[in-house]
């Protein structure tokens, strides 16, 4: 169950405003239920304020991360902006489109990931079960990052089969490394593996000689 709050107010809709003001969510958002209805005493002394119980409605995680993206890209002001929600068993995908996306995306899609790790973290805030892994695309980036990545891996790959010198790749997020871990996994001669910390953490690729 969401947040659970009672509020006071001078009348009802004084009380849910602060309510929704306390709780930071929209009305869509919170169950009201009225508590004590506003009264006046003789000659309006000592008059008693109304009082609201305002719980957050427990949305199902891709409709919290829908919301927040929402919220987050509307501050943006992104010119004809639009957001195409999917699902699967396991996932929750968004594809964005509008102008000028190179702000949503990011430096190497860094933007873009931490948007995507914001709202898996919203959108699965709370839940034991039943949690989605939130997915956010921009126009097919992911698609184009992937092939790309692959692209260099091989032309790497070819570089140090040459020297015999390892090379050691900028910091990426977990999911291009194990693109490129994918890539060459089968390349002869070529070994990869990931060093360092979050969210510093790189990959290698070394040459290995048969034994």
């Amino acid at each position: 169950m969401g947040r659970v709050i009672e509020v006071s107010g001078k009348d009802v809709a004084e009380a849910k405003e602060n309510a929704l003001r306390e709780l930071q969510l929209e009305a869509d958002e919170v169950i009201f239920e009225v508590i004590e209805q506003p009264t006046k005493s003789f000659l309006g002394l000592r008059n008693k304020e109304a009082r609201v119980r305002a719980t957050e409605k427990e949305l199902p995680p891709g409709e919290k991360a829908a919301n927040f993206l929402t919220k987050v890209l509307g501050i943006l002001e992104i010119e004809d902006l639009k957001i195409a929600h999917s699902s699967n068993d396991e996932s929750e995908i968004f594809q964005l489109s509008g102008k000028d996306m190179g702000i949503v995306i990011g430096k190497h899609g860094r933007t873009l990931d931490a948007l995507q790790y914001l709202s898996n973290l919203i959108a699965n805030k709370g839940l034991q079960e039943n949690r989605k892994h939130i997915v956010l695309d921009v126009e097919g980036y992911r698609d184009r990052r992937e092939e790309t990545l692959v692209q260099l891996a091989r032309r790497l790959a070819e570089k140090v089969t040459f020297t015999r010198e390892k090379m050691v790749l900028e910091p990426m997020n977990r999911h291009e490394r194990k693109i490129i871990h994918m890539a060459l996994q089968d390349y002869p001669h070529i070994t990869t593996y990931s060093v360092g910390e979050e969210p510093h953490r790189t990959l290698v690729i070394e040459y290995q000689r048969k034994e």
